[in-house]
C-alpha cells in the first residue's frame, strides 16, 4: 500500500510518521481500563494494536501529541 492509499482510510498519523486507524474503545477484562484499538496501516505491515486510552490520546513529554488525528 502506499503512503497516499492509506491517507484514504487513515484517522491518525503516529509522531514518528505512521498512519493509523482508529477501531474503537476496548475494557481490559481484569482491570477494567479503557483500551483503543487501532490498525498500523503504513509503512509497516499491517496489523492491530492496543494501547491504554490514556496513552492513546495522551501528549509525549514534549508537548506533541503521541496520535494526532487526520
Amino acid at each position: 500500500m502506499t503512503e497516499e492509499d492509506a491517507k484514504k482510510i487513515a484517522t491518525h498519523r503516529h509522531y514518528k510518521g505512521g498512519l493509523y486507524r482508529y477501531v474503537g474503545v476496548a475494557r481490559h477484562s481484569e482491570t477494567l481500563e479503557a483500551m483503543v484499538v487501532y490498525e498500523h496501516i503504513w509503512p509497516h505491515a499491517p496489523g492491530l494494536w492496543v494501547r491504554p486510552a490514556d496513552m492513546f490520546n495522551g501528549l509525549l513529554e514534549n508537548g506533541v501529541q503521541r496520535f494526532t488525528p487526520l
